[in-house]
């Protein structure tokens, strides 16, 4: 068994943010979902997209986070989750003065990483 830091992650920031996918297939050999962190910093966001094979849970660690769940817009707090079903298109978006984090955990797996986001926007 294997212990990985998010620090040892490369951030992707393809839809924004620095998210880091810590504990995955490619690091510590999973087989049902993955999870990691996301941070925002003040006006960042993360673009909208969806999961057609997984849910994601995502649990605010720190600061707050904007969340729009099929064009819904709410408040996640610090120590508030959320559970976005498979096929909800979802943005994250950081409009406080302070730096944001998350937890987040998809599962199950898409039978290829490929398969596993449809992007319904570009990055700004």
């Amino acid at each position: 068994m294997r212990t990985v830091s998010a620090a040892d992650v490369p951030a992707n920031r393809r839809r924004g943010g620095d998210v880091r996918t810590v504990l995955a297939p490619s690091t510590v050999g999973s087989t049902t979902g993955f999870m990691g962190t996301v941070t925002l910093q003040p006006g960042e966001v993360v673009t909208e997209h969806w999961h057609p094979y997984s849910e994601e849970f995502l649990l605010v660690t720190s600061g707050e986070l904007g969340i729009r769940l099929d064009g819904e817009l709410r408040t996640l707090r610090a120590q508030e989750g959320v559970c976005v079903p498979i096929g909800v298109r979802h943005r994250l978006s950081n409009d406080s003065a302070e730096p944001a984090t998350a937890v987040f955990t998809l599962a199950p797996l898409a039978p290829q990483p490929r398969l596993g986001h449809v992007d319904t926007e570009q990055l700004p």
